[in-house]
């Protein structure tokens, strides 16, 4: 009886400045597979389909369960988390490729420092003076909670940056992964304090207005974050945030 197998086609590259080349795999099929485990059979044994000796595939991985955002790259030309795609549904040869709109280190693994230094322009975080209990915050209306934890579950994969047409060589735009933390911090009681230092920040040219609203990024979310509904509440504080502007002078 044949043993059934799992075809790979893989898309790999040495160094940064070198091309790149496909090779294929071939690996025992086990049941519940998922690309990494699929990933981590190779690495056991790095030969091709064909037979020859090759160096393990190189990616990035942590959680494995949809949490880190690592894992992502394109599987069978659409870019998704590896950790939660299952071999099983998949057509072959399951083709796998780095995100194109980071720079590859190696292999399927890329540098997503573009998404860390937009969080940093935009204060991504909420601010806390000293090193002493500051005891319990603001409470948030439950119905604003709802909202706001809708975007904390944002983890940083970079898929909304893969499909948006606006993230390119010619192009600076941050993004919406960023704009969607922006929604999410100034919503925040402790996080208003810094709501206009956030609001200056989406304004610059790599900001909000590079945003064409094609809506990739909604249908690419692995959690169906509403990230075209922030940019859509963003636009509208930012004009009355310059209307006031203008009259304060």
């Amino acid at each position: 009886m044949d043993t059934k197998t799992v075809h790979l086609k893989i898309k790999r590259q040495r160094r940064p400045d070198e091309a790149s080349y496909w090779e294929e795999f071939e690996i025992p099929y086990r049941p519940n597979m998922n690309v990494i485990i699929a990933l981590q059979d190779i690495q056991k044994n790095p030969v091709t389909r064909q037979g020859q000796k090759t160096t393990p595939v190189v990616w990035d991985c942590n959680c494995l369960e949809e949490v880190c955002g690592a894992c992502s790259m394109i599987i069978n030309g659409q870019v998704r988390q590896a950790c939660s795609t299952l071999i099983d549904k998949l057509h072959q040869p399951i083709v796998l490729a780095p995100m194109t709109k980071f720079p590859v280190i190696r292999d399927l693994l890329v540098d997503r420092s573009r998404m860390f230094e937009s969080l940093k322009k935009i204060k991504g975080w909420i601010p806390i003076d000293g090193t002493y209990d500051l005891g319990p915050g603001p409470r948030m209306a439950e119905s604003e909670r709802r909202k706001a934890y809708e975007f904390s579950r944002c983890m940083t994969c970079g898929c909304c940056l893969e499909v948006c047409p606006q993230v390119n060589p010619l192009s600076e735009f941050m993004g919406p992964a960023a704009l969607g933390q922006v929604r999410l911090f100034n919503a925040h009681p402790t996080g208003q304090m810094n709501k206009a230092e956030r609001w200056e920040a989406i304004m610059g040219p790599d900001g909000i207005a590079n945003c064409s609203n094609d809506q990739n990024c909604v249908k690419a979310c692995p959690k169906n974050i509403p990230l075209t509904e922030a940019i859509a509440e963003l636009n509208r504080d930012l004009t009355f945030y310059g209307i006031l502007g203008l009259l304060r002078r």
